[in-house]
């Protein structure tokens, strides 16, 4: 998808790559520290490249990864990147009539690279689908000019962690870095009612379950927000006839 010459073409591929180097910084600090963790929690260098390049998660990896080296069964592996990943589903819903106009294949290239930041730039950049096939294509182009940059910077960063496991301390706690850039974009984000009180009952479900195993602490943040902002949308007076609304 990167190497298509026509979504190259397009200014807003650029303009993908531009806004995703703007954090590209923290999302390499984040993927460093994960190619650190994954060698030093026990895996060896090659299974840490493979599961670098094949899995392409840094929250299932991290996730993953104590279970691997403690020897847990395979289903509860599985189970615990399904949960840690739920949110992937959400974000295929959402963006399922910006795509079902590709071909199949691209559709699960898209799916693989596409991220929690560049599912954030690009829903914020194209808040609706295209409706012509030159918005469309330019909206496909800033995708993947996006998830570009960002692939890059990951899988990049990642297989230095792996290579200098040994001269790079996880208590320098750079992962840290990726979290801030993640924050960094949501806030950015926050521009109406609705979408704060969003955040913040995400925010406080997730630390709320925290306790809970498999990360479903992630999935009870979701469930809880889209609960809550549902309700309020209920009781909100009717839409006016241009469908204007603050979400």
């Amino acid at each position: 998808m990167f190497f298509q010459k026509e979504l190259r073409r397009q200014p807003e591929f650029w303009e993908g790559v531009r806004e995703q180097s703007n954090v590209s910084v923290g999302i390499a600090a984040w993927g460093l520290m994960t190619g650190v963790a994954m060698v030093e929690s026990g895996l060896s260098a090659l299974e840490a490249v493979l599961m670098t390049l094949i899995v392409f998660a840094g929250s299932a990896q991290l996730a993953a990864v104590p279970m691997l080296v403690g020897g847990a069964p395979v289903w509860v592996i599985v189970a615990a990147a399904f949960c840690v990943n739920l949110r992937f589903v959400v974000f295929s819903a959402h963006l399922r009539p910006y795509m079902m106009h590709l071909p199949l294949w691209q559709r699960l290239v898209s799916g693989y690279v596409m991220v929690d930041l560049t599912y954030v730039f690009f829903t914020r950049r194209f808040p609706v689908p295209g409706t012509t096939p030159q918005e469309r294509l330019s909206q496909q182009a800033y995708m993947m000019g996006n998830c570009a940059i960002n692939y890059l910077a990951w899988m990049g960063a990642s297989l230095v962690g792996i290579a200098l496991s040994s001269a790079v301390p996880t208590a320098w706690g750079l992962g840290f870095a990726g979290i801030l850039a993640l924050v960094g974009v949501l806030a950015s984000m926050a521009s109406s009612g609705l979408r704060v009180v969003s955040a913040g009952v995400a925010g406080t479900a997730a630390v709320a379950a925290w306790a809970l195993p498999l990360k479903l602490n992630i999935v009870v943040a979701i469930a809880s927000a889209v609960a809550v902002c549902l309700v309020i949308e209920a009781m909100r007076p009717p839409r006016d006839p241009l469908g204007a609304h603050g979400v």
